[in-house]
């Protein structure tokens, strides 16, 4: 079963804050599985592999 949080969760999981979580969703990094109400809900192991994603990207630049 696919487990589904929300974004201060999500943020709270990889240790950023939630305007960040927002932005990935903003620049694409990052795609909803859904909502409840006007929330977002993410799957977790999508956040790890957005968190991944921007730290490799990070570490490219010099």
């Amino acid at each position: 079963m696919t487990t589904l949080v929300t974004t201060a969760i999500a943020a709270r999981e990889v240790a950023v804050v939630p305007d960040t979580i927002r932005k990935w969703v903003q620049l694409k990094h990052l795609v909803p599985a859904g909502r409840r109400g006007r929330a977002h809900l993410f799957r977790l192991e999508d956040v790890f592999a957005a968190e991944r994603a921007t730290r490799r990207a990070h570490e490219r630049r010099p």
